[in-house]
């Protein structure tokens, strides 16, 4: 009998627990491949089920697609195996320090969210819900914390959840009795990742994305079956919880090199630890020389005023492309001036911002990743 591919509707809340025996069969890799729609969004399910096939054939073991949140616009499936995910679950448990109960605080129908369930299954833990629905709110931290069951404690935070938490005492404090507060789904400024530790909080980056089940090298290291190799500047991941390829694009490129998956993300490893620069894809040129945002980023990050940034680059008649910023600032009256200063005293002028746009916050897509698209539209 042909296995099809079936749209799996992921509520918001706690009601997202009715969904924990549907991804314990897939773990089992038992019943049909599913692929993770928004419950609450009947215009973004359309879009996936249309676009990822859903309710057509799919090949046997696929237990799971996740549509990646790229920024094409374009959706991608990665094709999980119930082998793979419970690789990347055993894996996170043996560097965290055993299983645990996990709190969830994201979207469950993308992979960090998804994991933190696929995680609790294996665990044979029950995992805690904080709603996000209407946004995040770190007040409610601390009950949910509270709530949680022992002896071990996890969570998976995106970094903006992490800037408001540590406007909250009461929050920041719960925060600091968890065994692990995992960081992904963009990269974590330096400034940001001190205040977090200067407050007790245990702080894990990882790195990863739906094609390897979500984060594999954690603070730069690969978890135990997870591989990488830098090719040519370029990140590559492979191991035990890689994806099986793209639903419907058998000969996508990243997939190209049996057992690796090419990301867009430039990289170095130094005594086997990974550094991810920035993506391949966003780099700026400005007056024939190519800027890469993250870098600028990170110096922008260690400005006293510079509560949260982006860079990119808009097009400009006599440069092809300007380097501009879009800043969440402490000081109102920050201008670009002072951040040129900043970034000059640590880098060649040409990526110095030559406008920026002071905003309350950043736009976010997809699991806290900042809206690159939306931000130029405002240059």
């Amino acid at each position: 009998m042909t296995s099809t591919l079936r749209a799996l509707p992921v509520p918001a809340g706690p009601s997202v627990l009715d969904i924990l025996d549907h991804l314990r069969d897939a773990l089992a890799d038992k019943g049909p491949a599913l692929l993770p729609v928004p419950a609450q969004d009947a215009r973004e399910t359309a879009r996936l089920t249309t676009a990822l096939g859903a309710g057509e054939p799919i090949a046997d073991g696929v237990a799971i697609v996740v549509a990646t949140s790229g920024t094409t616009g374009t959706p991608k499936g990665a094709q999980l195996s119930a082998a793979a995910l419970r690789a990347s679950g055993n894996a996170t448990h043996a560097r965290l320090g055993g299983p645990g109960s996990w709190l969830l605080a994201l979207p469950a129908q993308h992979v960090a969210g998804l994991q933190i369930l696929l995680r609790s299954i294996l665990a044979e833990t029950f995992p805690t819900v904080l709603d996000v629905s209407d946004g995040f709110d770190p007040a409610d931290l601390i009950a949910a914390v509270s709530a949680m069951p022992g002896p071990r404690r996890y969570t998976s935070l995106v970094p903006t959840q992490l800037i408001k938490t540590l406007d909250h005492d009461d929050a920041t404090a719960a925060l600091a009795t968890l065994d692990a507060v995992m960081i992904g789904g963009a990269a974590i400024p330096k400034s940001l990742l001190t205040q977090a530790q200067s407050a007790g909080i245990t702080i894990v980056r990882t790195y990863g994305m739906s094609e390897t089940c979500g984060g594999c090298v954690y603070d730069g290291v690969p978890l135990d079956g997870a591989t990488l190799r830098i090719d040519e500047g370029r990140v590559l991941l492979g191991g035990s919880m890689l994806a099986s390829g793209y639903r419907g694009m058998p000969e996508h490129p990243a997939f190209a090199e049996p057992g690796w998956f090419r990301t867009d993300d430039a990289g170095s490893v130094t005594d086997g630890v990974l550094t991810v620069h920035g993506r391949l894809d966003e780099g700026i040129s400005t007056g024939g020389l190519t800027v890469i945002p993250q870098v600028v980023e990170a110096v922008l990050g260690t400005h006293p005023d510079v509560r949260q940034c982006a860079v990119f680059g808009v097009p400009d008649e006599r440069l092809g492309e300007r380097v501009v910023a879009a800043v969440v600032s402490r000081d109102p009256a920050l201008t670009v001036a002072d951040l040129r200063r900043h970034v000059e005293a640590e880098l060649d002028p040409t990526a110095a911002p030559r406008e920026i746009r002071l905003l309350d916050e950043l736009p976010l897509r997809g699991p806290g990743k900042v809206d690159k698209r939306a931000l130029r539209e405002l240059f």
